[in-house]
């Protein structure tokens, strides 16, 4: 039986320092620390509003009656559009630009990364900054929170945001129940070619996402608070503590 592993900071600083490729997978839990709350968390949107999660972002769902989805969208804009970077959003991006992280990969749809200054992001559920006409087709690009607030609270069915071009209902780039993660292949690709992956606040329930930590033998480092779906192995570090705490903890180690 393989034992479970913990790993200090100090000791996750060398393997940084020493690794030639790091890739880091992020889930919810780097995101609750700057007051977005896990969706099905007890705080979530699911529970405090009463969505249910099988529609909100199930596509058959959304093409017979895009009004649920754009109520929590809604309510969602109106959580994060204020919410800024917590302080491992930032060290990722600049771990980026010192050259020592060779790119992001999250299952998240707030923008933070990017807003912290991250540019080699794959979203593999998309997110809210690009829109799709579900009528003819026309495609809106760089948009932010503070668009979409207006588009819903503009249109003459609210909260539903239309196309200025045919008033067809818009769909936020976002992988849906029921479609393709279409960034798959490149997520998989750099996790195959890193040396040490970091896997950050995700338990590793959502596919595909969860199959990723199996398609390499780097060394893993795995940083979530509560329980992961992924057997440990000689290979493979568990921490289960706060996010931003541990990684000043790295941080300071690294500059040391």
């Amino acid at each position: 039986m393989v034992k479970i592993q913990s790993l200090e900071p100090v000791r996750c600083a060398a393997l940084i320092r020493q690794a030639r490729c790091v890739v880091a997978l992020t889930g919810a839990g780097i995101s609750t620390a700057a007051g977005i709350p896990d969706f099905r968390g007890p705080q979530g949107l699911y529970v405090t509003r009463r969505y249910d999660p099988e529609k909100v972002f199930e596509i058959g769902w959304f093409r017979r009656s895009p009004q649920y989805f754009y109520e929590f969208s809604r309510d969602f804009v109106d959580t994060v559009k204020d919410i800024r970077p917590t302080f491992t959003h930032r060290w990722l991006a600049e771990r980026e630009q010192t050259g020592c992280l060779a790119g992001v990969i999250t299952q998240n749809i707030d923008i933070l990364h990017q807003q912290a200054g991250s540019r080699k992001v794959i979203e593999l559920h998309g997110s809210y900054r690009s829109a799709t006409c579900t009528a003819c087709g026309t495609q809106y690009a760089d948009l932010s929170y503070a668009w979409w607030q207006q588009a819903m609270a503009a249109s003459p069915t609210p909260p539903l945001a239309l196309c200025s071009r045919c008033n067809g209902v818009l769909k936020p780039d976002i992988v849906f129940f029921g479609e393709l993660v279409d960034h798959y292949s490149p997520a998989e690709q750099l996790v195959r070619q890193c040396d040490l992956l970091l896997v950050l606040g995700s338990s590793l329930k959502v596919t595909p996402a969860s199959f990723l930590p199996h398609q390499t033998q780097a060394t893993t480092i795995v940083v979530n608070r509560g329980p992961v779906l992924l057997p440990p192995a000689p290979h493979r570090y568990f921490v289960d503590r706060d996010l931003d705490a541990y990684f000043r903890e790295v941080a300071e180690s690294l500059r040391g």
